[in-house]
């Protein structure tokens, strides 16, 4: 690694092996130095999860010039968590997440792994992109985002982002894409969330399942109507959840 390129960590929670992941190598490449650390399997759902029980390790499957590529057994924010203590030769100067193969939009976000590794990297003050795209295909075709990653990395490369902000990056699956729109998180719920199913043996199990909703879909500046409508959604993401305007609300309160 050389100190006078950029150093980009990628992770994601699909796991090292995944075509996401190593299409995003490839179409950073040219813009730093990289370093991976990514789940040793998949982890979908990780979200801000990290392992206190669990002993970690650590394996490297590549390194050659400007690129090494390591895998972890823990979860997405493991990897960051362990790349920047225990192989990073310094700080980096950007943190990916993805390529996702799903969306991450609306409260997807909160839920997800690959948005697990760019709130980490943001609470480390690093700038943070994550990005996805709208196809659970294993060999999904991620090349139409080639453009827009490339231009986007490399300008919060140059220009970083505010602290406490990571970008969160959903590209629609469409044959040609209408543009980019900057926009809120839709306002979503999951319902049907869980399967019964009853085994052989005499006992019951579950299934993790699923319908999503989105609550608003006529609201023109969210996540979910540009996907829905052919644009790439980019929503900058805070780390601070507080709500200011109760806040203020609640000091004239009266609670002793």
């Amino acid at each position: 690694m050389k100190n006078n390129r950029p150093l980009i960590l990628i992770s994601n929670d699909d796991g090292f092996q995944a075509k996401g992941i190593n299409c995003l190598i490839d179409m950073v490449r040219n813009l730093g130095d990289i370093i991976v650390c990514a789940p040793d399997s998949a982890r979908s759902g990780s979200s801000g999860a990290f392992s206190a029980t669990l002993p970690l390790r650590l394996c490297k499957h590549k390194e050659e010039e400007g690129l090494a590529v390591w895998s972890c057994n823990g979860t997405p924010v493991d990897c960051v968590k362990m790349a920047l203590e225990c192989i990073c030769p310094r700080k980096p100067d950007l943190v990916l997440g993805g390529i996702n193969h799903g969306d991450n939009a609306s409260v997807n976000t909160h839920y997800s792994g690959t948005m697990g590794v760019v709130m980490e990297g943001c609470m480390k003050y690093i700038p943070s992109i994550a990005y996805s795209l709208c196809d659970f295909n294993p060999d999904a075709d991620f090349e139409p985002m080639r453009s827009l990653i490339e231009r986007l990395t490399a300008r919060v490369l140059r220009d970083g982002l505010p602290k406490g902000v990571c970008l969160n990056v959903n590209y629609p699956l469409v044959e040609k894409v209408k543009g980019v729109k900057v926009c809120r998180m839709a306002f979503g719920t999951w319902g049907k969330e869980v399967e019964k199913c009853h085994h052989p043996r005499g006992y019951d199990y579950y299934w993790m399942m699923g319908e999503y909703t989105n609550d608003e879909p006529d609201a023109e500046d969210t996540d979910n109507w540009a996907l829905t409508h052919g644009y790439a959604a980019i929503t900058p993401t805070k780390m601070d959840v507080t709500s200011y305007e109760l806040l203020e609300e609640m000091k004239s309160w009266n609670l002793g």
